[in-house]
């Protein structure tokens, strides 16, 4: 079965790697904060995550996915950390999470080696951007919910995500 796109203004553009299932452990990646620090999975070690994933914090539906989960953490227990990973440079992240006064959602940069976006199955290769998704992965590090979507202008299904967060911490 080949897997689909990801469709970007009428074109499907391929998407590399295959699609993690619920139920797989997550794997380990190497990402960039805003303060060009590294971060794996391991710094997140027994908390839940919410890994929303977008092309580029710059567009209107990807601002739209992280203000969404950022208001969402806030009523979140601290045992849920909300990550938010693209291929944006960290320079542009933290100016626009400055700008938009996020505080809940910590942003990612993939942009070094896109190593999150081949492990994860977002890699959109001729673009060189992360295919709109969202991940829950459990304190164990297992994948408990993982939504690609197809079409650059849809959002994830955020009270799938947040149900799945949810019913990681009962």
């Amino acid at each position: 079965m080949t897997r689909p796109g990801f469709l970007i203004v009428g074109n499907e553009l391929p998407v590399q790697r295959d699609m993690l299932q619920e139920g797989q452990t997550a794997p380990d990646f190497t990402l960039t904060s805003n303060y060009w620090t590294p971060k794996t999975l391991a710094d997140y070690a027994g908390k839940v995550k919410i890994i929303s994933v977008v092309p580029s914090l710059d567009t209107s539906v990807c601002a739209n996915q992280t203000r969404r989960f950022n208001q969402a953490a806030s009523d979140m227990s601290e045992a849920v950390v909300v990550l938010t990973v693209s291929a944006d440079l960290p320079y542009a992240q933290g100016r626009w999470c400055a700008a938009e006064g996020i505080s809940r959602v910590e942003t990612l940069s993939d942009h070094k080696d896109m190593n999150f976006a081949d492990a994860y199955g977002v890699h959109v290769l001729p673009a060189r951007i992360t295919q709109r998704a969202v991940f829950v992965v459990d304190q164990a590090d297992i994948v408990r919910h993982a939504e690609y979507v197809y079409n650059i202008d849809d959002d994830v299904n955020f009270d799938a995500a947040l149900s799945a967060a949810r019913a990681c911490l009962s």
